[in-house]
């Protein structure tokens, strides 16, 4: 009696690839989850504003998600409504002339209270870290009070003159990257006959472009989003003289039922900066991994 034995059917290569590519794929869902639910989470807000502002005035209050109608002219309009260039013009000025400013007065300091041994610098840094904990309203006043004498304000030279006086916070991040790059490198300076000055331009500073182009995007960002020292200074004086942050409030107030325009000019406001970060992403992050606490 005759025996049947089974005989092996080939499996093609190519599903066994697509098997393989399947895998992969699940076990990259899999292992990213946390990161795509974090991803569509900080993305569906920008998606929101998106959509609402090539809406119409009436689609803009409902329920729907979707414009019916693709109103690109709303951006348009938004120019025609109000003076954006200006507003852009005189934010990028305070912001790119505020960071410059910051950068310049803080970086010695942070070099020195990182690099010199001086009686009282301990006390020195303690300040620096109590003037981060002190609130800008507190002094508010009297500062206001100072500009005013000076016949400066409803002008941003009260915003940004002071940050030629150093930042606290930007300060303290430079000290703390500072203190982390090795004296052996200075003491070798200096034998070669380099001064403090040259040792902080030929040295220290290219050593810390990371730490420094973090905090300056930091500050950057900080003056773009600076509303309430605009509201403080600028907001008595001409409509052309206003930042964007301030702009963009009054134009809220003025266009508070026409959503859709009130969103296409918060994301025109937006994209500034999302460009920015989008190419500066890769020095920032690396200036924020690299700017340790060490004390």
């Amino acid at each position: 009696m005759s025996t049947l034995t089974a005989v092996p059917v080939p499996v093609r290569p190519r599903t066994t690839a697509r098997r393989a590519r399947g895998r992969k794929t699940l076990y990259w869902i899999a292992t990213h989850s946390l990161a795509i639910v974090l991803a569509i989470i900080f993305v569906a807000p920008i998606v929101f504003v998106f959509l609402t502002a090539l809406m119409t005035d009436e689609q803009a209050l409902t329920s729907q998600l979707w414009p019916q109608t693709w109103n690109w002219e709303n951006f348009v309009t938004v120019f025609a409504k109000s003076e954006l260039l200006r507003w852009v013009w005189n934010t990028f000025f305070y912001a790119g002339l505020g960071t410059i400013f910051t950068l310049l007065s803080s970086v010695p300091v942070a070099y020195a209270l990182s690099r010199f041994r001086f009686r009282g610098r301990r006390l020195a840094f303690l300040l620096v870290i109590t003037m981060m904990m002190l609130p800008p309203q507190v002094i508010a006043v009297p500062i206001y009070t100072l500009w005013a004498r000076l016949d400066l304000t409803g002008t941003l030279w009260p915003l940004i003159l002071p940050m030629l006086f150093g930042d606290a916070f930007t300060i303290f991040l430079l000290r703390q990257f500072l203190i982390t790059i090795p004296r052996d490198y200075t003491d070798a300076a200096r034998v070669d006959g380099c001064s403090d000055f040259k040792t902080l331009i030929r040295v220290i500073l290219p050593m810390a472009k990371p730490a420094i182009a973090a905090v300056a995007l930091f500050q950057f960002f900080y003056c773009w989003n600076d509303y309430y020292g605009p509201l403080l200074y600028v907001q008595t004086a001409d409509e052309g003289d206003w930042t964007l942050s301030l702009g963009l409030a009054t134009f809220k107030a003025l266009h508070s039922v026409q959503w859709n325009l009130t969103m296409a000019a918060t994301l025109l406001v937006t994209a500034p900066v999302i460009i920015i970060f989008f190419f500066a992403q890769r020095v920032f992050i690396e200036g924020v991994t690299l700017t340790g606490v060490k004390g």
